[in-house]
């Protein structure tokens, strides 16, 4: 459902007019997986998407409260995909081998999960400090040795910080910042504890990527931003800070990270322009695009509950593969429950044997997939398909075959 501009809403970042141009419906907390006993109380919200007149940044219409989200049973933990360990390790060398050799050096992570990147640094003896608000996550860390305050970041609790323990030399988020609607906090929070010349390292889903591939599951409660070079770029001018280098990564659909630091503190690197030159050559933030990119997800949807529709009336068996965050929104927009896809497996112990959010479809366990193999997986996991493919070979030697909706539905 497309909807026209909507003049009601500011944007969050500069209060400039939101222009809507997607509307995916009534939608659940879509990491509130459920038992029988919840579904009563169970809460909804309108999902819509727009963009600021003013600075570009494309952003929720409506906020949920983040103690709905982020809390002791936050059921994703980021170490469950061997892709994400590699990069996290990846990226801790990194900060290790270049901006943390100083006497003393100390990073602060914004959303450290399970503790997957603090690891390293822990290992490595670095001072360190992650802010983690979803207390269960948190302990897994915190068993680990890793440094924890069970948290949210913002301008408070980072001076908090710099009084207790110094300024911080790396300042790192992953799939955080978008998930962060109040990020003039988040700012006077990073300028209150980065050092002069340290450096503000995030990574998000990248505004181009879910365009080029109508991958409209990026969207949901948690991703309140979706962020581009030059919104980005707009943001931190705004709080005194400048876009000094991105680099894009292929983890979840397609990201990019972002280097901020102190205006005039670094000299930007010749990929920031050429992204931001990427971006102008493709019309990413003209509205004309981003509605354009609204009908390719309609299109994905009447394609996609055709296709089990039929699939059905055929006789065929459908389950679902990866109860993902993003698959709420799929499975709400397009009206997929338990009738067409049986259920979802998934190998997180706290979702399974629960329903998922809204179409209340069951999550069984990972070793239910085989037993016996569906004639069909949807894959909600799209983003690691080729580490779960290479892990079920079985299912597709039986005969099994894979569906998939990004970049538009298709069968595998």
């Amino acid at each position: 459902m497309t909807g026209p501009a909507n003049a009601t809403v500011s944007c969050r970042i500069c209060g400039g007019v939101v222009d809507e141009f997607l509307d995916l419906g009534r939608q659940p907390l879509s990491d509130r997986f459920l038992t029988a006993d919840d579904l009563a109380g169970e809460f909804f919200y309108r999902l819509a998407v727009g963009q600021c007149h003013g600075c570009s940044m494309v952003q929720l219409t409506e906020e949920v409260p983040r103690e709905l989200m982020f809390h002791e049973a936050y059921p994703y933990h980021s170490s469950g995909s061997s892709v994400m360990r590699e990069h996290f390790a990846r990226i801790a060398r990194r900060f290790l081998d270049s901006e943390l050799t100083g006497p003393d050096p100390f990073v602060v992570e914004i959303g450290c999960n399970d503790g997957i990147m603090l690891k390293s640094m822990q290992e490595a003896g670095i001072r360190h400090l992650g802010f983690e608000p979803s207390s269960g996550v948190a302990e897994v860390a915190r068993a680990q040795g890793i440094r924890v305050r069970t948290d949210f970041f913002e301008a408070s609790t980072a001076t908090a910080v710099r009084e207790a323990e110094g300024q911080a030399d790396v300042i790192y988020a992953a799939n955080t910042m978008c998930h962060i609607p109040y990020l003039e906090s988040v700012f006077r929070g990073v300028d209150a504890l980065l050092t002069e010349r340290g450096v503000f390292v995030f990574e998000d889903p990248y505004l181009g990527d879910i365009v080029a591939k109508t991958s409209f599951d990026q969207i949901y409660d948690e991703h309140f931003y979706l962020f581009s070079a030059g919104s980005v770029r707009a943001a931190a001018e705004r709080f005194g800070f400048e876009l000094v280098d991105v680099e894009r990564l292929a983890v979840h659909g397609g990201e990019v990270r972002y280097f901020l630091a102190r205006r005039g503190a670094r000299t930007p690197t010749p990929a920031v322009a050429r992204l931001l030159a990427e971006e102008s050559a493709q019309q990413l933030t003209d509205i004309a695009t981003l509605r354009s990119f609204a009908v390719g997800v309609e299109r994905v949807r009447a394609d996609l509950t055709a296709l089990l529709h039929r699939l059905r009336a055929e006789g065929r068996r459908v389950v679902g593969y990866g109860a993902t965050a993003k698959s709420a929104t799929v499975t709400n927009f397009c009206g997929i429950g338990p009738e067409l896809v049986a259920y979802v497996c998934d190998t997180t112990p706290g979702k399974q044997h629960h329903l998922t959010p809204g179409r209340h479809i069951p999550v069984r366990p990972a070793a239910d997939f085989a037993d016996p193999y569906p004639d069909y997986a949807l894959l909600f996991a799209w983003n690691h398909a080729e580490e779960i493919m290479a892990k079920e070979q079985e299912f597709q030697a039986a005969g099994g075959k894979w569906i998939l909706y990004v970049p538009e539905v298709h069968i595998v």
